[in-house]
């Protein structure tokens, strides 16, 4: 078995002759000499894993993508034949059905073992809010492992499944993996069914994954993603995957000075420094930005209606049985009494206020980087304090859901004293892939091992840099460019970036009359008697590709190019009769250039403004 069971070192393995049955019972020895009894909740028989691997025929991972992994879930979803607890007994009952997302995993070859332990109805952030021994931290047992999906972040980190499955509704799925050294990511609201997950927030829920890579995590996701009809949350979104490279107009921001907060820890604070400075090498200078509307919007999971929420999850139970709750996650959505039907529109009018003014942020940016928590925080402090740390450790993670975006929890360069320092990407619904491809190069370059291993970060893997059978590329060279306003036109579509190049010398680019902003036009002329021009090429379905062009405004129309390294993708072109009074910014390169130029006032290039007489 390899060192850390990483899906693509299994199949590797497989692939030379190891059969799954050794992997399994590595798995159980490991999991033996570790010796934690708060990991797991239920464990399959180490037999009934075995069989289920014997049933899987010749290994394929053509048809079956998670062939022989080794996987657990968290004991709020849904085993056909296995007890659902959520860490209450009182509660606990046998599931009839196999939630669909699971089915899906298994019908892909994965192999569960087992059902990993959560702070109570998936209440809490920290992990100890269980009436079963607590899972211990796989870095440090003096900390807390995080919750609510802390058996299955503890699990990942000590390598005992290659992936596991959590949920978030305030970062359940992020909080835990970054404490423990592993990846955690939470997709984008309804692109996972989530029927058979016990709700904590019906409207919020996700089912998250915990790997050791970002490239597991997001196989694992795509695996599991799909509309279903049957949950009325599902949405059928277009999540493409990740890009082969980061867009090379990629804007980053960075919590500004007033909105970064360490709890007054100066090593937590020194080792987001030092995860910024990787993040400039990547992609260049980050943005600093108020996240004021963010901390508004977290407020409001707790101190506002959505904790009724919660309690409707429940209400059976805490309305005839309150005693059987742990104290804490009783007292925490207990509160839900004291919120009227009324306090309930009001805390919705404030969300949709609160979702209006984030808008502006990411008008500005296209990711978002904080910390996973402001630092960590140790069992004692907890035992000290069950409420106050457990806030602390959301500050970064509780108003992700509530504004429908998706996130990705790294791990980040370690503090000093070894401890662990996660960062999180966080971009709108759908883009799900360009935080896997930026959060792969991040854990890459943080130099740390795998989870509590100490197995290597594999390299990024580089995907194609054209389109799928099922994609059509597009080149753009003006404002659909990546950073630039446009944009967003093409990512809302579930546009991928694919490869940035340039035209043949074949085409002569002006700024045509109009807006503001002006548009660039691109014209075909005679062979050598244009420049080269800078280009991006994207990704889209032929449904996208039709809703974009559909749009694409007159005197613009859409044709295909020839571009520099061979390739003919589709792409913007304009009529000679549609330049009228334009001018010609063929010396600029590139309308990224041109508009830099503009900006900074400065001159034209050579021969730039001169109308071109070879149109061909």
């Amino acid at each position: 078995m390899p060192p850390f069971p990483t899906i693509s070192a299994l199949h590797a393995a497989y692939a030379a002759g190891l059969h799954p049955r050794a992997v399994l019972a590595e798995t159980y020895r490991r999991l033996a000499e570790i010796d934690d009894p708060g990991i797991f909740l239920t464990l399959l028989p180490e037999a009934d894993a075995v069989a289920a691997a014997e049933a899987l025929g010749a290994f394929d991972p053509e048809a079956q993508p998670l062939w022989g992994v080794p996987f657990a879930v968290k004991d709020n979803l849904d085993v056909a034949g296995l007890a659902t607890t959520a860490a209450c007994p009182d509660f606990a009952h046998t599931a009839a059905e196999t939630a669909p997302a699971i089915v899906r995993l298994l019908a892909a070859g994965a192999i569960l073992i087992g059902k990993t332990n959560l702070d109570q109805f998936a209440t809490g952030l920290v992990g100890l809010r269980t009436p079963h021994p607590a899972p211990r931290n796989a870095l440090n047992p003096g900390l807390v492992p995080g919750g609510s999906s802390s058996g299955s972040a503890v699990a990942v980190a000590h390598g005992l499944v290659a992936f596991a499955l959590g949920t978030d509704t305030a970062g359940s799925g992020r909080v835990p993996a970054g404490l423990n050294n592993v990846v955690g990511l939470k997709p984008s609201l309804g692109s996972v069914s989530s029927r058979g997950l016990l709700p904590a927030c019906r409207t919020l829920d996700t089912i998250s994954v915990f790997a050791g890579t970002v490239a597991d995590a997001d196989r694992v996701f795509r695996v599991m993603a799909g509309f279903d009809a049957a949950d009325p949350y599902s949405r059928d979104l277009p999540v493409p995957p990740p890009p082969p490279g980061l867009p090379p107009g990629l804007r980053v921001g960075v919590p500004d000075d007033a909105s970064l907060r360490f709890g007054g820890d100066p090593l937590s604070a020194a080792a987001f420094a030092a995860g910024m400075d990787d993040l400039a090498s990547l992609a260049g200078p980050a943005e600093a930005v108020d996240l004021a509307p963010m901390f508004a919007t977290a407020a409001l999971l707790y101190d506002g209606p959505w904790v009724a929420e919660r309690y409707q999850a429940i209400r059976a139970l805490i309305e005839t049985r309150p005693e059987a709750l742990h104290p804490t996650t009783r007292a925490v959505i207990g509160r839900a009494t004291g919120f009227s039907a009324a306090d309930a529109f009001a805390g919705l009018y404030r969300l949709a206020e609160l979702r209006r003014a984030a808008e502006a942020l990411w008008a500005q940016i296209d990711v978002l980087m904080v910390p996973t928590f402001p630092r960590p925080i140790t069992c004692a402090a907890l035992e000290a304090d069950p409420i106050g740390p457990n806030s602390e450790l959301g500050t970064y993670t509780n108003f992700v859901n509530l504004l429908d975006l998706c996130a990705l929890a790294v791990p980040g360069r370690f503090r000093t004293d070894g401890l662990p320092a996660g960062l999180t990407l966080i971009a709108p619904r759908g883009r799900d892939g360009l935080l896997a491809a930026l959060g792969a190069r991040l854990h890459a370059a943080a130099g740390i091992p795998l989870g509590a291993s100490g197995a290597s970060v594999p390299a990024p893997p580089a995907g194609p840099a054209s389109a799928g059978p099922d994609e059509i590329e597009l080149a753009v060279i003006g404002a659909h460019l990546s950073g630039l306003p446009l944009n967003r036109e093409l990512t809302g579509l579930g546009a991928r970036f694919l490869r940035a190049g340039e035209t043949r010398s074949d085409y002569r680019l002006y700024a045509l009359p109009g807006g503001p902003p002006r548009r660039p036009g691109l014209l075909r002329v005679a062979a050598g008697a244009g420049a080269a021009i800078a280009a991006e090429v994207w990704a889209l379905s032929p449904a996208a590709f039709g809703r974009f062009v559909a749009a694409i405004p007159a005197p613009l129309g859409i044709g295909t190019l020839h571009l520099a390294d061979g390739t003919r993708p589709k792409g913007f072109l304009v009529e000679s009769e549609g330049i009228g009074a334009g001018t010609d910014i063929t010396g600029y390169g590139g309308w990224r250039r041109y508009l830099a130029a503009q900006s900074e006032g400065a001159p034209p290039p050579e021969a730039a403004g001169q109308r071109s007489r070879h149109v061909a």
